[in-house]
């Protein structure tokens, strides 16, 4: 059964309230008009159980409602991270995107941006074939941290750390969006640049670091000196340190 963009939006509204909410189900009388005519064909295909005049997603039903929220939240990364979409527009932008995403455009959009872990306002992005097989041959546009090579630049993206305390350390680090970064080392820990301060932070922060790339020099050697590029040694940058002096961890 294709599915047109009303019960498309109602499997999103069906998914969100059932699955990443406290609701077991949905009252019908909620939604629209027009998409109370969507949840009846959605019924009649198995998508969706009826009962009291409440709407749950069942059987393969929760599959479609979970690919419809992954090519949405997709859509919105690849506007604001990409396309640098104006945050008032994007989701009414990406609502009529998602529709025109199949699923190997939305894999290879997801590959391209280092397969998100949230959208724009924090919400989770279902992982994909694409995540799991991890497909890092394709060419990218974002990439976490710890996926870039030494010599790698570009400029802040986004940082997933769910947890609070997380992120206002990174913050205080100057890890922003728009913030110029380059690695520097890989091991044994991740050392990278943000502008003028070096740091070093072990893989898990390493991988909540997203980066929108720049074409960058790669090592080897200096055009104008000759001399071969070499990474910094250990004690050139300086460890990230909390009020007590510990070093990041």
């Amino acid at each position: 059964m294709e599915l047109d963009e009303r019960a498309e939006e109602v499997l999103e509204t069906l998914w969100i309230r059932t699955q990443e909410e406290t609701a077991e189900a949905i009252p019908v009388e909620e939604l629209e008009p027009d998409q109370r005519d969507a949840i009846e064909k959605l019924h009649g295909a198995g998508y969706v159980a009826l009962s009291d005049g409440r709407a749950r997603l069942v059987g393969s039903g929760l599959a479609l409602a979970q690919d419809v929220i992954r090519r949405h939240r997709l859509a919105e990364r690849l506007l604001l991270d990409v396309l640098f979409t104006s945050d008032t527009l994007l989701d009414d932008i990406a609502c009529k995107f998602e529709h025109v995403l199949d699923r190997g455009i939305a894999e290879s959009i997801c590959s391209l941006l280092g397969h998100p872990k949230v959208c724009p306002h924090g919400k989770p992005i279902p992982p994909g074939d694409c995540c799991r097989e991890d497909r890092r041959r394709q060419k990218r546009v974002v990439s976490p941290l710890a996926q870039m090579s030494v010599g790698e630049k570009g400029k802040i993206a986004y940082v997933h750390a769910p947890q609070a305390t997380k992120l206002q350390k990174l913050m205080s680090m100057g890890i922003l969006p728009g913030a110029p970064v380059s690695l520097i080392q890989r091991f044994p820990s991740f050392v990278f640049q943000v502008r003028q301060e070096q740091f070093a932070v072990d893989k898990e922060i390493a991988e909540a670091i997203y980066v929108r790339l720049v074409e960058a020099e790669a090592p080897g050697r200096d055009e104008q000196t000759g001399r071969e590029r070499r990474a910094p040694v250990w004690g050139r940058f300086r460890p990230w340190r909390g009020r007590r002096g510990k070093a990041w961890r």
